[in-house]
């Protein structure tokens, strides 16, 4: 996968930020790493000492934890989407959960030694770093506040609407354990949605 410098999906990504310079912009493509990985192959497993974060290229990945055995799925990410752990910024970085691929998919590996370099280069670019870690953190919060207030339709629906091929991609009892309810619990909220329309 080859982009030009103008339309590399992570220039485009950082220029929602700040507009950046010709300088800017081949720095950053300068430092990129990028990976790729193909459908159920494991970015991170949970417990694995990690210090990167990922922004996808293409593709999309599915997050999830292990609890008595039994996968659950916390979050999907899908195209031109960080993938920001806090766990990455501790001394002792372990993965608090594992990452899998959905389908083929090919990332950018952010690491922070790299990123330090950038700083020093580009003194700008901490900001616009800090900018993308809040927009990161404040969905993944968004979406833990809804565990506390909305019902699993809600949820539901809101994954319809935010990721509408994951349907197509994923089993039925992944995205039941992402909105927090059992396979036939899934096909009941899947039953009512129907009546509805």
């Amino acid at each position: 996968m080859i982009f030009r410098t103008m339309d590399h999906p992570l220039i485009q990504y950082f220029s929602t930020f700040a507009i950046l310079s010709p300088d800017e912009k081949e720095a950053i493509l300068a430092s990129i790493v990028t990976k790729n990985f193909t459908k159920g192959e494991m970015i991170v497993k949970e417990g694995q000492y990690n210090k990167d974060s990922f922004f996808i290229l293409e593709g999309s990945v599915r997050q999830f934890k292990i609890v008595d055995g039994e996968e659950i799925t916390t979050h999907f990410h899908k195209k031109e989407q960080w993938i920001i752990s806090l766990t990455s910024f501790t001394n002792n970085a372990t993965a608090p959960e594992s990452l899998v691929c959905i389908e083929d998919t090919s990332i950018v590996v952010g690491n922070e030694q790299k990123g330090q370099e950038l700083f020093k280069q580009f003194p700008r670019f901490e900001t616009i770093s800090r900018a993308v870690m809040e927009t990161v953190f404040s969905a993944q919060q968004q979406w833990i506040s809804s565990y506390l207030t909305e019902s699993p339709e809600m949820r539901y629906l809101k994954l319809i609407e935010t990721h509408p091929d994951i349907f197509q991609k994923m089993p039925q009892y992944h995205i039941a354990s992402y909105i927090g309810v059992k396979p036939e619990s899934l096909s009941r909220i899947r039953k009512r949605i129907a009546e509805k329309k």
